[in-house]
Order: C-alpha cells, then structure tokens, then sequence
C-alpha cells in the first residue's frame, strides 16, 4: 500500500478543496497546482508548487494549455513497477505524481444556460481535465484520481488510517468513478452539440441524431411491477424521480409509474386542481375553486377506484384538503409543498408516502422496445376552442364549451381509446384502455357514480363510425369534443344533429399508449 507523496489539484467546483489539501499536507504530500486552484491554496497557508514550475513551460493560451506536457503525463503514467518507466523518469528528471484531484469545467451548467451563447459553451469544454483524468484512471493501481467533492472526508478518513496510504480497492474504486465521469462529460457534450446548428439563428434539433443516456442509479428497488422482475429507480434530476420524499416507506416501481402518470395530468392546470390515478388511468381528475373542492369532485367520480390510488395537487396542501385526503387509503400524494398542519395531519398514516414535487418543463418521453427506445417530444400541446370547429347545427352553450374545455385536457391523459365523460371541471365516467371506442364509451358510462344526464365527453381520437357518438348520447352527453379526420364523419355528424348533441372538432389527436 504504497503513501501519496505528490498530488496535483486543478478543480473548477473549490468547495472543500482547502481543507482535503490541509489533509493531503499533513501527510507530507507534495502539492502541485494552477491557476485559482493554487490561490486558494496559498490563501489557506500551504506550499505550491506551480505546474509551470514543474514543467518548465509557463501557461498559455489564455489557460488552455497548462497541463498537458510530458512532465505531468509521464509522471501520472508511469507504471511504478515497471523498471524501464521509471529509468526514463529518472533520465528525464521528472518526478511521479501519485494523485490527481481534478473535476472539469461546467459544461452541462452553462449548455443547461438559456441565455449562453455558442461560443460560451464551446470555451466551456475541458481539455486537460478529461486528460488527466484518465491518465490517472488507466494507471489506477499507482495513481489514485480523485473527481468528486464528495470523497474527500472518506479519503482524509483512509489516509489517517494507513499513514498517508490508500488501499488498491480504493484506487479501483476511483478509478471507477473517473471513467463514469469522463463518460458522462463526453456524452453531456456531445448530445448537446449534436444538437445545436452552428448558425446561432436556427433552431436547435429537440431529438438528437443519437440518444446518450447517463443516468445514476438512485435506488434499488424491492421489485419491478410483479414481485418476479427485478427493478431500479435512476434519477436524472426533477420530476417525480428527482422528489424528496417527506413521509413514508419506500416506493414502488408501480408507484412511481403511478405518481408520473398523476404528475403529468395536473401540470395541464392553472386553478387548484386535483388527480387521482389508479393503473395510470384516472379515476377521478377537478378543477374548481379551492384544493379541498377540487379532492372532493375528483374523489366522487371513482371513490371505489379511488383505493389504494396515487393523488396529485398543483397547490401547497393545506390542512382542510389534509384532513379530507386522511380518510382514504392512498399509496401516496404529491405536490408542490405541504403546510406544516397538513403535514402532522398526514403523518399520522404510516404507510403514507408524501412527496414534493418541483414543476417540470416539457421535454422528451423515451419508452424501451425489444432493441432499442423511442423517443417523443412530451403531449403538451394546448388547443383552444378559438381554434375548434363546431361541426353540427347547435353549438355548445357556454356551459358545455367550459365543460368540453376541461374534458379536453385530461383525456390526454386516459389511455387509448379513451372516452371521458365530465362535467365543467369535474370528471364524471372514465373509460379507457378498450380495443374498441363503442366499449370505451359503455364502460365510461357505467363506471358513472355520477348522474350522466348533461355531461359532455371527449375522445382522444376519432369516432369512426356514429354507434360510439350514440352511446355516449344514450348515456345522457349532450356535447362531444374530438378530433376528426375520419372518412365516417359525415355520417357521426349527422348522428349527432339528429339526436341533438353539439359536436366539436380539434384537428388534434391525443392517443396514450
């Protein structure tokens, strides 16, 4: 277990740096830096020695060429027992380096910047980190190559422990994490240059012509959606993955699933809204003027389904909706926040999961296939009834367009063929994931707890022929949202004038498989 008698430290993120340096000094290890990495080095009372020092060769090029140069690479490379690598060391005059402490320039924070220009974040491409890097990685067993803040307490630990020594497992360990990093750094680089057109005026590509993925593993999970199947949750940041979690067990890969579905629903509104989901379909969804209306409406759509459901809410959770929400068994509720009443009103069901969720822009959707993935941009799309064609003789009365308004929305959300019969703000029969749209429809209904007689139904496709638009009016719908395009339009069209029913079209399809 060989000591660590020289490192170099070149760091962009310093947090922790002066200290694990103290830590490395009191050891005897031999410092070695750049630029602000030495400042803040000397400010906190310890000898450097400056690369160009050690090189004989001053920066330059505004600091894009500082460390690469044989002195540093073949004192990191050189393989220690190796008898004619160290003879060329000493021929040359060049000292090993036993560490490296590198992490790199922020590249994915300034391409995740909106208001970066191309060139900022070409300049914000690391050179001589990466190389470092993996200079030091590839001869883990001499050199251990330190990337992360995080390690530094666990290493300080270690070398107390071994007299300024490291194991080899730790040496592999880093040299690990190294090559994820250098891997990650060069994906983060080029997805976000695939993407990007060298004319700063054009658009960039939203799919990439190829799809890199580096995603850390956050948890195991107890088991996949069957007690069978092995499962994993990693978390790439925000949304339902990235939520803290405030109040009980462990989630399940079907939560999860749940709670995404949940989340995606309520991000279509503004007023206090709630959702309820069971299977990722909704079995109850509102809208209405406080949070604690909008739960109970969701809630009276399904209450049967509604056990054991996932529950979602775009406003804080306050004490009255707490109150109401500890009277039926859920898996678990998230979002944006809860007050601290509810919180000691929900926290008394252990088995509870509570979560705080941050809003999500729209971004891609990937889903596996044998093979390979898909990818898609999300269904965000807003349509508004300035844009729909009232394609019968009788228009929707205000009511029912504020009501086909709300449909609309969270039809999306149902799973194909997907027919939702609702009032204004409030779902009243859900009928989703059926092979046929006339079965979507009878199920809708008779999943009613509700009075059906003047609601109003959206389908996230179109009726290919009139018996789905009857069923709907025979269940008591007086209006009708869908898209068209079908070639049995006309004859749908005339189904609905002769039983009265007002009927719109989107021009957009919402299918969710």
């Amino acid at each position: 277990m060989p000591k660590i008698r020289r490192a170099l430290l070149s760091v962009t993120d310093k947090s922790g740096l002066a200290e694990f340096a103290q830590a490395l000094s009191k050891h005897g290890v031999e410092l070695i830096s750049t630029g602000g990495t030495a400042r803040l080095l000397r400010d906190s009372g310890l000898a450097v020695r400056d690369v160009a020092e050690v090189t004989g060769f001053p920066e330059m090029l505004d600091g894009r060429v500082k460390t690469i140069h044989p002195r540093i690479a073949a004192g990191v490379l050189a393989i220690r027992g190796n008898a004619d690598h160290m003879a060329a060391l000493s021929a040359h005059e060049i000292e090993p380096i036993d560490m490296i402490v590198v992490n790199l320039y922020a590249f994915e924070k300034t391409a995740a910047d909106p208001e970066a220009t191309f060139d900022q974040k070409i300049e914000n491409i690391d050179i001589g980190g990466p190389t470092l890097i993996r200079a030091a990685a590839k001869n883990f067993r001499d050199v251990a190559v330190v990337t992360g803040a995080g390690d530094y307490d666990a290493l300080v630990s270690e070398l107390d422990a071994n007299d300024g020594a490291l194991s080899a497992e730790t040496h592999w360990s880093l040299a690990q994490k190294a090559f994820q990093r250098t891997a990650a750094y060069d994906r983060a680089i080029a997805s976000t240059l695939t993407a990007l057109p060298l004319d700063g005026n054009a658009e960039p590509e939203v799919l990439p012509a190829t799809l890199d993925l580096s995603i850390p593993r956050s948890q195991v999970l107890r088991y996949g959606e069957n007690p069978h199947q092995q499962a994993a949750l990693y978390v790439a940041g925000g949304g339902v993955a990235g939520a803290k979690k405030l109040h009980g067990k462990e989630l399940s890969y079907n939560n999860l699933v749940d709670l995404d579905a949940c989340w995606a629903l309520i991000q279509e509104f503004d007023e206090p809204a709630c959702a309820i989901i069971k299977h990722t379909n909704p079995c109850g969804c509102a809208q209405q003027a406080t949070l604690a209306e909008a739960y109970k409406a969701a809630l009276e759509c399904d209450p049967v389904s509604a056990f054991g459901s996932v529950i979602s809410v775009n406003r804080p959770v306050d004490s009255e909706t707490a109150a109401l929400m500890s009277s039926l068994f859920v898996e678990a509720i998230a979002a944006p926040s809860f007050e601290p009443e509810a919180l000691a009103v929900l926290t008394k069901k252990k088995n509870i999961r509570l979560l705080e969720v941050a809003p999500t822009e729209p971004g891609v959707t990937l889903k596996s296939v044998s093979g390979g993935m898909l990818a898609q941009t999300e269904d965000r799309r807003e349509t508004s009834p300035d844009g729909w064609e009232v394609v019968t003789k009788r228009a929707p009365t205000a009511e029912e367009e504020e009501a086909l308004r709300f449909g609309w929305k969270v039809c999306k959300h149902v799973k194909s063929n997907a027919i939702l019969y609702c009032r204004a703000g409030q779902t009243v029969g859900v009928g989703a994931g059926q092979m046929s749209r006339v079965d979507a429809a009878k199920i809708g209904a008779s999943k009613a707890k509700l009075p059906l007689a003047g609601t109003v139904v959206a389908s996230d496709a179109f009726f290919p022929f009139p018996d789905g638009l009857e069923t709907v009016a025979e269940a008591g719908a007086t209006a009708v949202v869908q898209p068209g395009g079908s070639k049995g339009d006309p004859g749908v069209i005339e189904a609905a004038d002769r039983l009265g029913v007002a009927m719109v079209f989107t021009g957009v399809r919402h299918f969710r498989h």
